[in-house]
């Protein structure tokens, strides 16, 4: 359809669903917009429209300086009765549209913001040699608490508070794996990756009823610092960074579940709807939690 035939379909709009003045002010509008086609055109003359009509009946003057003003266009899209969530948000899309092209001055031109992404993991060789370099701590305790920092955030995803109220007690061998019970506010209990069962175990043996990590009250926040820094550097590995141990465990756990093959099927390399689409899903049982990720206990 040529742009005479959109401006020809627009000056001959007339519904009966809206107010004559209404339709008026849409038809100006959506005529500025220059839409690139006859349904184009009709979906932002439905918006326009609607908006109008129930401005002009709230005793708003429909000019577009006043009901294209972005707080009066959010206002009408939050409170419009009767409409779907979809709905709502195409209506939204659809006024904003017509504002930036009517009314620039009301709609400064958006600036990108950064996406966050996840905190790079370290290689199998990294975390090798951070557990080299716990093991050559000058002390025993030393080296126990280091190396149970790095099972429990890299076998485990535990970090910040999760790490500091862990005692030894805390971790146990049963359901054919290890697992730690974390403590807090989000209480749960971790399976532990097969590589790091039989170094956290020993630590949890150690430490017995006391803090693996080390300290008397888990409240402090620095337990975990003395630890990183006594593994910070040596055998040119990078800082220790305990976000980083945790995404080195996702990103294992993603390997075991085969989350990669999953997304490579569906044909998507990032999905913000996971947790929607697995909100009624039921987890399963602390051995099937085992299973999936702990695997069985090597001997």
């Amino acid at each position: 359809m040529t742009n005479a035939e959109v401006a020809a379909y627009i000056g001959q709009w007339r519904p009966t669903s809206v107010s004559p003045r209404a339709a008026a002010f849409a038809r100006d509008v959506i005529t500025a917009t220059a839409p690139g086609g006859r349904e184009r055109a009709k979906n932002l003359l439905r918006a326009a429209g609607k908006l109008a009509d129930r401005a002009v009946g709230m005793g708003l003057e429909p000019v577009p300086q006043v009901l294209l003003h972005p707080s009066t266009a959010e206002r009408f899209t939050r409170c419009a009765p009767g409409l779907s969530g979809a709905a709502r948000r195409t209506l939204r899309t659809n006024l904003r549209f017509t504002g930036r092209r009517v009314v620039p001055q009301f709609y400064p031109q958006d600036l990108p913001l950064p996406r966050e992404r996840a905190k790079a993991p370290y290689t199998p060789a990294e975390i090798g040699g951070y557990l080299a370099l716990a093991g050559a701590q000058p002390t025993p305790t030393r080296g126990m608490r280091a190396g149970a920092l790095i099972c429990l955030a890299a076998g485990a995803g535990l970090i910040r508070a999760d790490l500091r109220q862990v005692r030894g007690a805390d971790v146990a061998a049963r359901s054919g794996g290890v697992v730690a019970a974390v403590r807090g506010a989000r209480s749960r209990t971790v399976p532990v990756l097969a590589r790091y069962q039989d170094r956290l175990l020993a630590a949890a043996g150690f430490a017995g009823d006391g803090l693996i990590c080390g300290g008397t009250e888990p409240g402090r926040r620095n337990i975990t610092y003395p630890l990183v820094s006594a593994l910070d550097g040596g055998g040119g590995l990078p800082r220790l960074d305990t976000s980083r141990l945790r995404a080195t465990w996702l990103r294992d756990c993603a390997d075991q579940l085969g989350l990669a093959t999953f997304m490579a099927a569906a044909g998507i390399s990032c999905s913000q709807r996971l947790g929607d689409l697995t909100a009624d899903l039921e987890p399963g049982s602390e051995a099937d939690a085992v299973a999936l990720l702990g695997r069985t206990r090597r001997s």
